[in-house]
């Protein structure tokens, strides 16, 4: 595995980690607040998880093309949403993610093939 793979990988999976909680954590723990307050805070959180996937990009835009970067980047998505939803938002594991993963595989393999 290249250093530059690794690099970005590495920033965007923690970049997703705070999107997602940027973008859902707010179900959990702010349901209580004005949507206000959660959409504040929220932005709060997306403004670090920009700090990680903007370089993450700029880092990998140097070995992949746009369309490889989104690809990875949705596969790290799923990655990190899976245990996310399962451990911290308390939803049941589906059959449904495995599908979601195969569909993901099928489309690394299209878009990063010679």
């Amino acid at each position: 595995m290249s250093a530059t793979l690794l690099k970005t990988i590495v920033l965007l999976s923690i970049s997703n980690l705070f999107m997602l909680f940027a973008w859902y954590g707010h179900l959990k723990n702010l349901s209580s607040k004005p949507w206000i307050i959660a959409a504040l805070i929220s932005w709060g959180i997306a403004l670090i998880e920009y700090l990680f996937q903007v370089p993450a990009n700029r880092i990998g835009f140097t070995q992949f093309n746009l369309a490889q970067l989104k690809i990875l980047q949705e596969v790290i998505t799923l990655a990190v949403f899976v245990p996310f939803a399962i451990y911290y938002m308390q939803q049941p594991i589906k059959l449904d993610f495995l599908w979601a993963a195969l569909c993901l595989m099928g489309a690394v393999y299209f878009i990063f093939r010679s």
